[in-house]
């Protein structure tokens, strides 16, 4: 990386491997993630501690995640998904089985991960005995409950004890269009978003109540506000209206603290139009059926 791509990252905040302030401050954190700001967390880890408790080497290991998939609730409250990622197994292969390996992050350091199968088996007796043992030699890992161990898709909310988490944002993003579920233009312009697109800029969005549906009737719907890249975008000049498919996005139940449990999350793909409407592409993760279907939002156009 050179000089220039640094200076855009800055650590705004950390904790210290009990969690506790080092620097900086939650609320700088939100207000960075809530202007659009990209999100990477820097850990530290000893090898014989996390990855192979039976080995005697004690390499200090340096991680750096990256979270595409940002959330704020209540404005006052931070997660990050990792949205891209297979299971990752040091020094030199994959996890098993080939899965999405979505982990979840909050910002007082409390810890999830939900890990699809892609291939859709169901897991073997013998697997789900390896995979609910697989941590009880870790000293620093502090399993809180599991889910859905027996289907295809696992989940798991835990706290790792790193020995220290540092939360990185690129807060260059210039917010370009606001609108509400309708379309109506709450601050900037279409136009704009258009200019900025065909000068080469990459689009992200803010949608609100992106998981609402996913609360239950049993539940309050918590404000909440979910950040997501785009990919392919497309403008009609006559109609001008903007529309852009989006990067893999995880949705999630909004909660203080962010956490799985069972059939409270999905995953999926979005294509967003600056008339409100917003086409969803969704996953089952137990069973890896896809359903299409439609809602409206406001959204909140950046760009970089």
């Amino acid at each position: 990386m050179n000089s220039s791509q640094s200076k855009r990252w800055r650590c705004i905040y950390s904790l210290d491997q009990r969690r506790n302030r080092l620097a900086g401050s939650e609320e700088d954190l939100v207000a960075a993630i809530a202007r659009g700001a990209d999100l990477r967390i820097s850990t530290e880890f000893r090898h014989n501690e996390h990855i192979d408790t039976t080995s005697k080497n004690p390499e200090l290991v340096q991680e750096v995640a990256d979270f595409r998939v940002t959330y704020v609730l209540e404005n006052c409250w931070v997660a990050g998904i990792i949205s891209l990622r297979q299971p990752i197994s040091l020094p030199d292969s994959f996890g098993t089985p080939p899965s999405m390996s979505l982990f979840l992050y909050n910002q007082n350091g409390l810890q999830a991960v939900a890990r699809p199968r892609l291939d859709g088996v169901q897991p073997s007796p013998e697997q789900m005995t390896l995979s609910s043992s697989e941590h009880r030699t870790m000293p620093k890992y502090h399993l809180q409950e599991t889910w859905d161990s027996e289907t295809s898709a696992p989940s798991r909310n835990f706290v790792y004890d790193f020995d220290v988490y540092r939360f990185c944002v690129n807060d260059e993003w210039e917010e370009v269009l606001s609108h509400d579920a309708d379309g109506r233009v709450v601050h900037g312009s279409v136009e704009k978003l258009a200019e900025r697109f065909l000068q080469g800029c990459e689009i992200k969005i803010g949608i609100r109540g992106l998981c609402s549906d996913l609360a239950g009737q049993e539940h309050r719907v918590i404000q909440h506000e979910v950040f997501v890249h785009l990919g392919s975008c497309y403008y009609y000049t006559e109609q001008k209206l903007f529309i852009a498919g989006s990067h893999p996005v995880v949705r999630v139940q909004p909660a203080i603290p962010m956490r799985y449990q069972s059939r409270n999350w999905d995953f999926g793909w979005l294509m967003a139009r600056t008339d409100g409407r917003l086409a969803r592409r969704l996953v089952d993760p137990y069973t890896l059926t896809f359903t299409d279907d439609a809602k409206h939002h406001a959204i909140r156009w950046f760009v970089r």
